[in-house]
């Protein structure tokens, strides 16, 4: 679909957020439509876990959005989305792919939601390809058990802070969930929830730096549970790390049942977010340090160090592949 003005962020690009909920929407159709393509119980897929996902180019308003989906792998109760983002210069013709994501899917039952129906197995070109398929769903499931014991933390109010702490940006955002952000099945559509996420996580960063921000890479979003119609969802973000030209931004979403459930809040989604920031022309600038003042919050620091020095490693070695591939 073409990009409009109401797909724009504060930067004048496409909101990482509007590219998240297309390729959310794209996993959503192609692995439902393979979940009920034999008979059996009718069923709708549910967004589980979105692996990392690098904004490689910024899409801009008035381009073609042309978002492609394809399962790469099934297991019993799971399929495995890869959805690739390429805008288009309709004025021009030129191409060039802004985004590439995986997608976890878990089919859930019309009849019962809390039943999770059988997937049918696709066919491999290669026992490569499912051995490859198969490693792959053995590392994001225990990553999404690792992710949900870690996941008491709460955000607090702090009073008076000071600029470039933690407490100085964090946010907070409370939505009611009606009728629009659901599946057929009553519950939030996964890409709903990653653009609130997304908002908040972008209102975090300009508070930080006071400049324009766009959206760099998204980690691993883990939905835990699902979040049903009536609920009201709080999203909270706050800085954990930053770099001297990106910034990591921590954010979760509880959801609180009030509306014929006696059920207590809980956490339903956990991801990092990571920011960089722009001047007017689009140029990256330098990051202001984050301020640490708790163990905690020094702690987080650390972790987050470590995971973006675990991502520049990672870049370089597929940068040196690529040139020894082209050598």
């Amino acid at each position: 679909r073409i990009m409009r003005p109401d797909d724009a962020n504060i930067a004048g690009n496409v909101h990482g957020g509007t590219i998240l909920k297309m390729i959310e929407e794209a996993g959503a159709i192609i692995s439902t439509r393979h979940c009920n393509s034999q008979a059996g119980e009718p069923c709708v897929a549910a967004l589980a876990r979105v692996e990392r996902t690098d904004f490689l180019s910024p899409m801009c308003i008035g381009e073609v959005a042309n978002v492609s989906a394809e399962i790469t792998y099934t297991s019993r109760h799971s399929v495995e989305v890869q959805v690739n983002v390429m805008s288009e210069n309709i004025l021009t013709g030129a191409k060039k792919v802004t985004n590439k994501a995986t997608l976890w899917y878990v089919p859930l039952s019309l009849k019962n939601v809390n039943k999770v129906v059988e997937v049918p197995p696709i066919q491999y070109a290669r026992k490569e390809q499912e051995d490859e398929g198969k490693k792959r769903y053995e590392e994001q499931k225990l990553d999404r058990l690792e992710t949900k014991q870690r996941n008491g933390d709460v955000i607090l109010p702090v009073i008076n802070p000071e600029p470039h702490t933690v407490g100085y940006s964090q946010s907070s955002l409370i939505h009611l969930v009606g009728p629009s952000d659901c599946t057929l099945l009553g519950f939030v559509h996964g890409g709903v929830t990653m653009k609130l996420m997304d908002e908040v996580a972008g209102i975090v960063a300009a508070r930080h730096c006071k400049t324009n921000i766009v959206t760099a890479s998204v980690d691993a979003i883990n939905f835990h549970e699902k979040i049903k119609k009536g609920c009201v969802i709080t999203v909270s973000g706050r800085m954990t790390f930053t770099s001297n030209k990106s910034m990591e931004i921590e954010v979760f979403v509880d959801a609180d049942p009030f509306v014929d459930e006696p059920r207590e809040r809980y956490r339903a989604v956990s991801a990092f977010f990571t920011y960089v920031s722009l001047s007017k022309e689009g140029k990256p600038l330098p990051v202001p340090q984050l301020l640490t003042e708790t163990e905690d919050e020094k702690r987080r620091f650390e972790e987050g160090k470590g995971r973006y020095l675990q991502t520049k490693a990672k870049r370089q070695a597929q940068m040196q592949q690529q040139q020894a591939a082209q050598q």
